[in-house]
């Protein structure tokens, strides 16, 4: 898929699933249970043992129907080894200009992770497709989300860390693209308890949560258009 499919995929769904397990059996798990929940896209962060090689299966199972991209990508090493494997996009959770720079050359998409105004800026002018802002609820959630688009309308904000079932909506309303979510969404306990609809119902909730507060958001803006 090329880089602007992956783009418009990812902001039409809203959601990026945070793939986090103690295995490969529940990171595989975890993937399946998402999609059947409607989000046809998975982050497998590379703390997975035996990351790159599920990247790789995943890829071949089911990678026309699902967005399969690499997390927690901390160098331009093991950038190359997850676009080898298939990845389709990369994320970072901080700033690396020689991965930003290497996926750029290689075509892929690149969400860099980003939380000062100065690294955004840096991150945005070396060619990220997107700005991850981690982790964002550590430093005031949907408020700074708000408070970085003043200076920065242009740029696509995707935060990570304190996106709930409870903000994900507010994180929307300050102008996030889309959303990171890690544990609300895979719950670990889920996992190891071997109950993926736990995961399933929680991927139909949040994707309900994107759809209303979108079309709130639309009808909000052509009510103020109209009134102009």
């Amino acid at each position: 898929m090329d880089k602007q499919k992956v783009r418009e995929r990812i902001i039409e769904i809203g959601i990026v699933p945070v793939v986090r397990a103690s295995s490969a059996g529940e990171a595989c798990l975890a993937a399946e249970a998402v999609c059947q929940g409607g989000i046809p896209i998975v982050e497998i962060t590379m703390t997975v043992p035996g990351a790159v090689e599920l990247i790789r299966e995943l890829v071949k199972n089911c990678g026309s129907e699902v967005l399969i991209g690499a997390g927690t990508v901390l160098n331009r090493d093991a950038a190359r080894r997850c676009i080898d494997a298939g990845a389709e996009f990369l994320v970072s959770p901080g700033l690396n200009l020689q991965t930003v720079a290497f996926a750029a050359g290689e075509g892929k998409l690149l969400m860099a992770g980003a939380l000062t105004p100065t690294e955004v800026m840096a991150a945005w002018d070396a060619g990220a497709d997107f700005i991850k802002i981690f982790p964002c609820g550590q430093v005031g959630g949907a408020k700074y989300i708000k408070a970085l688009k003043g200076p920065f309308p242009e740029i696509p904000f995707i935060p990570t860390g304190g996106v709930n079932l409870n903000t994900a909506a507010e994180f929307l309303e300050a102008g996030a693209v889309a959303l990171g979510i890690g544990g609300e969404l895979v719950q670990a306990e889920a996992l190891k308890t071997n109950k993926p609809e736990i995961i399933e119902e929680n991927a139909r909730k949040f994707l309900a949560i994107v759809k209303h507060t979108r079309a709130h958001l639309a009808s909000a803006h052509a009510a103020a258009k109209s009134t102009h």
